[in-house]
């Protein structure tokens, strides 16, 4: 399940890099703004999608839940990606924007870096052996240690 986890989060990063691109071309496209963003916006909802996927995915593989918390919040980040823009338009009179809403819509690039972030940690957790494996060798090991040392002592 651990292998399925570490997909969706390349997957995710991997769009996340394309959102990037999309936003980039958006940006100096000569067509209107709102058609200039669609596959932007198109690829943003399904990068949310994934992320609540990826949730739900690392709930049901009983991975630690650290790791659920943070496919938690990348899905939350992503939640708030459209609500960074909603807010920033909100500054804006008759289509222009004003310096506030630059400043607010800033954000949503931050935020995307943030969430790259996430995603690129859960896919090195993911890939990481099992924390309960690993937590009882090392028992192991130290009680071996432990053991060991005892028994050269009495001898």
């Amino acid at each position: 399940m651990r292998k399925a986890i570490a997909v969706l989060a390349a997957a995710l990063m991997l769009a996340i890099v394309v959102q990037f691109f999309l936003a980039g071309s958006g940006a100096f496209d000569t067509a209107p703004h709102d058609e200039a963003f669609r596959p932007h916006r198109a690829l943003g909802y399904l990068i949310v999608l994934l992320a609540l996927v990826t949730t739900v995915t690392t709930a049901l593989a009983r991975v630690p839940g650290r790791l659920i918390g943070m496919a938690g919040l990348l899905a939350g980040l992503g939640v708030a990606q459209p609500l960074i823009a909603a807010l920033a338009k909100a500054f804006g009179d008759t289509g222009d924007t004003t310096t506030a809403g630059r400043l607010v819509f800033g954000l949503h690039a931050v935020n995307a870096l943030i969430m790259m972030g996430v995603a690129g940690r859960i896919l090195r957790q993911a890939r990481e052996p099992s924390y309960s494996s690993a937590s009882t060798v090392q028992a192991a090991d130290a009680d071996a240690r432990a053991a060991g040392t005892a028994t050269g002592t009495a001898q």
